[in-house]
């Protein structure tokens, strides 16, 4: 059975006034809102606190030391492993009987720049290049065992940033274990 146009029309005017028009909104309730940004919040503060050295390989172990000191906010990581070193957690170069192998080095084995080490630091540099009062601190997280050339290489190496840009690495950051006492 059809109906015509006319009884679907009706049909439908009586739907409409079956159905009560909606209220004016007068308030939003943003409660429900608060807590969820609260509860972000405080996720993203406890994840914020993380130490860096909670981070650290589990064959680095730095020296001990007395002082406490923040660690730095803005700031690029390099991990001197006894098997690599990583910048920012991404490997980098070999280390192979606590040194880098001499092709890895300008120079040779005489050498102290590490070149794969000053092309990713300079890569970092150039991404933050628009904020250059950040990202000039290097921390460098070294197990207490690294050779002291090692270290000196990799200190070299991020200096020589400054041979071709512009902002370079300027303080060293050493982390150690507290000692307690």
């Amino acid at each position: 059975m059809a109906i015509t146009v006319r009884e679907a029309r009706s049909i439908i005017r009586k739907a409409k006034k079956r159905v009560p028009e909606g209220e004016d909104i007068s308030h939003i309730n943003i409660m429900p809102m608060l807590d969820i940004m609260t509860i972000l919040l405080v996720f993203m503060i406890a994840q914020a606190s993380v130490s860096a050295t909670e981070f650290m390989p589990p064959d680095l172990q730095p020296p001990s030391s007395l002082t406490r000191q923040p660690m730095p906010e803005q700031a690029t990581t390099v991990y001197i492993g006894r098997d690599a070193i990583l910048i920012d957690g991404e490997p980098v170069v070999a280390v192979r009987d606590g040194d880098v192998d001499s092709s890895e080095r300008a120079g040779g084995a005489l050498g102290l720049e590490v070149v794969k080490i000053k092309n990713v630091l300079s890569m970092h540099r150039r991404a933050f290049a628009a904020e250059p009062e950040k990202k000039t601190e290097l921390t460098i997280i070294a197990d207490k065992d690294t050779p002291y050339r090692l270290l000196v290489s990799v200190m070299y190496s991020a200096r020589q940033t400054c041979a071709t840009e512009p902002d370079c690495y300027r303080d060293f950051r050493l982390i150690v274990s507290r000692a307690e006492g």
